[in-house]
């Protein structure tokens, strides 16, 4: 874990993302249910999808799966005042739930959405400069690709294997892999 994903995850508190009664869980490493069958992702994960990211101050981020809004807020914390973080969840009332657990933190830089059902990601306000995601895809999605800057970086998990996604030039990309995880899928 870099310094500067440890330095958030102080910052921002993991117990101020989970529902009421899971709060005493939530320093766990383990994943935490937050309603429509979604999860809270367990820490050591994040750490780890956080650090393939490489999220440095002021960049624009797009955390896609945003659920509790932790991630959002985790990366709020990252790109710091100077950067934009949009988060978007399809469930809206999980995305409303997020946003109001993102209050908690004053960040006007960073902000979760619901998602509209027909798109994936948020191309109104790409490119962007990282890309999370915090639900497992059956292919690396293009739709999410092409809202990422040249050179930028997305993470990602497929069919249960982590990618790290190097947006190039010409339009094409490097592809890394990084161990295997278990996600809710991405819908």
């Amino acid at each position: 874990m870099t310094d500067a994903v440890a330095q958030a995850m102080v910052a921002i508190a993991r117990a101020d993302f989970v529902p009421p009664e899971l709060r005493d869980q939530a320093k766990n490493d383990l994943p935490l249910p937050i309603g429509g069958g979604q999860t809270n992702s367990q820490p050591r994960t994040v750490a780890n999808m956080l650090g393939l990211l490489d999220v440095r101050p002021g960049q624009r981020v797009l955390d896609v799966g945003a659920g509790s809004g932790w991630t959002t807020a985790l990366l709020g914390h990252l790109v710091g005042p100077e950067g934009t973080v949009i988060g978007v969840e399809l469930l809206p009332g999980l995305a409303e739930w997020g946003a109001g657990n993102m209050a908690r933190y004053p960040m006007p830089w960073a902000r979760v959405l619901p998602a509209e059902a027909d798109q994936l990601g948020w191309p109104e306000e790409a490119p962007y400069d990282r890309i999370l995601v915090s639900a497992q895809a059956d292919e690396l999605p293009e739709a999410l690709v092409r809202q990422l800057r040249p050179g930028g970086v997305l993470v990602i998990p497929v069919r249960g294997t982590m990618l790290r996604v190097r947006g190039g030039d010409a339009g094409d990309h490097e592809v890394t892999l990084h161990g295997s995880y278990r996600f809710v899928p991405l819908r």
